[in-house]
């Protein structure tokens, strides 16, 4: 734990939903792996942080000693998983009047052209505030603002309990002011988050800009929470390490500036580079990539240079920022398994690693992961130890036997089918898991122009 002519430990995290994936690099250059549950509460408050103290060979409660570490980077999927399982913070829009259904309407685009059900993507804000205000193209003010009416409004959404605001004026890109005004008025009031579009994505396009502005407000205070969480532990003093995050676009920045808008493929995008430098190794340029986490699934194509997007749809919503071209979907070893109306449902919503799933040891539900167990798809003795209360057993193969035999039974009462068996239901669950990942691979394939 010395340091050695001067330098540090180096920690490399990819913190994701259900796993947490440590390297790092004593003062000598030796390398240290580490992998725990990123959520298990009994045991310690920040499983990327336990393992920092854990290869520094720190006990619990010793303090960090000054100094010993030079730098963290970690890539975190818990703005993506928030995304996807919609568990990010009730957000309050306020736009232009006129336009409170802009972000529904949308572009009113096709992307299936003969698909005679059409599906819209699912809005993030829980409530519209339409203010009187209008400001033309050239900067002229047409409508003053209401600040009295706006003032009440804002203050009835806080008094609800909403606590994030997006604030989207039709030309406040441009012509700022009235957005200032109402985000002063909204921190006044004591809204902790608000995202204002003219910093948030400051360029023209209502819808684009309203969009990535919600889901800057929606994503930014579960993120907030967890990076200031991480950066207290780390940094109790002077000479702390320093902490950076992976963005969308794949690249590094401090966490003080790590922000919602950023951090939807923080995790992803570091895959894609690691994919991308691995496969260099054996002189390969021409790949897809496939990460299947416990939460989603990322699917990326990579043709000799990395593809980046400005505007894009991810978990269903739309966004405008510098991202990876990744496509995300909702199907990763943690999610959850339902006999639902007659069909099988797999996910979105997943076990996370808190209690996991039902072979995790902590009582949680059926997943793919333990329909992959039951199939021997599995094998316990190659799968880390670190289940229990003490967080050192394997998985548990009888309690996923016990929950698939029980939901077979619900299932033979509910159809009158009595051919079935539990590897029988857990083999039609992973049929879907796998339906879902291969539309995920098809779609980006097709993207780009190539065939499957």
């Amino acid at each position: 734990m010395q340091e050695r002519d001067g330098q540090t430990w180096q920690f490399w995290i990819d913190r994701g939903g259900t796993f947490t994936d440590i390297v790092a690099r004593s003062p000598d250059g030796t390398l240290a792996t580490c992998k725990l549950l990123s959520d298990n509460p009994e045991r310690y408050a920040d499983a990327a942080v336990h393992g920092i103290r854990t290869l520094l060979g720190l006990a619990p409660d010793e303090p960090i000693p000054p100094g010993c570490i030079g730098a963290v980077k970690m890539g975190t999927t818990v703005a993506t998983n928030a995304l996807l399982e919609r568990s990010g913070e009730p957000t309050l829009l306020v736009i232009t009047r006129g336009f409170g259904d802009a972000l529904r309407i949308g572009y009113q685009n096709r992307p299936e052209l003969f698909a005679r059900h059409i599906v819209l993507p699912e809005l993030l804000h829980e409530r519209v505030i339409e203010v009187d205000e209008r400001v033309d193209a050239a900067g002229l003010v047409v409508v003053p603002l209401d600040t009295a009416r706006a003032k009440q409004e804002l203050r009835t959404a806080f008094a609800d309990g909403l606590r994030a605001v997006a604030i989207v004026l039709l030309h406040g890109y441009r012509f700022p002011d009235h957005e200032q005004q109402l985000a002063e008025m909204a921190r006044h009031i004591g809204f902790p988050q608000v995202s204002v579009s003219h910093q948030v994505s400051p360029l023209i396009k209502l819808v684009a800009r309203g969009d990535t502005t919600v889901v800057d407000a929606y994503l930014s205070p579960i993120l907030r929470l967890y990076v200031d969480r991480v950066a207290e532990r780390l940094d109790g003093n002077e000479n702390g390490p320093r902490l950076l995050f992976m963005q969308s676009s794949g690249g590094l920045t401090d966490a003080s500036l790590f922000r919602g808008r950023d951090a939807v493929l923080s995790g992803p995008a570091g895959g894609v580079i690691g994919m991308a430098r691995t496969a260099a190794m054996s002189g390969l340029t021409r790949l897809i990539g496939f990460d299947m986490g416990g939460t989603s699934t990322d699917v990326t194509h990579y043709d000799g240079a990395f593809e980046r997007s400005f505007e894009t749809l991810v978990a269903g919503v739309r966004m405008r920022a510098p991202l990876m071209r990744i496509h995300t979907v909702a199907a990763g070893g943690g999610s959850i398994l339902r006999f639902v109306d007659g069909r099988f449902r797999v996910g979105p919503d997943s076990a996370g690693a808190d209690p996991g799933p039902a072979c995790y040891r902590n009582g949680g539900p059926l997943t793919v992961t333990d329909a992959n167990l039951l199939l021997n798809r599995l094998q316990p003795d190659h799968f880390p130890r670190v289940f229990g209360a003490n967080g050192d057993q394997p998985l548990d193969p009888a309690a996923t036997h016990q929950g698939f035999s029980e939901l077979t039974g619900e299932i033979i009462a509910a159809t009158g089918r009595s051919d079935l068996t539990p590897e029988a239901v857990a083999e039609g669950f992973l049929r879907i898991a796998v339906e879902n990942m291969a539309n995920a691979i098809k779609k980006i394939s097709v993207q780009q122009g190539h065939d499957v």
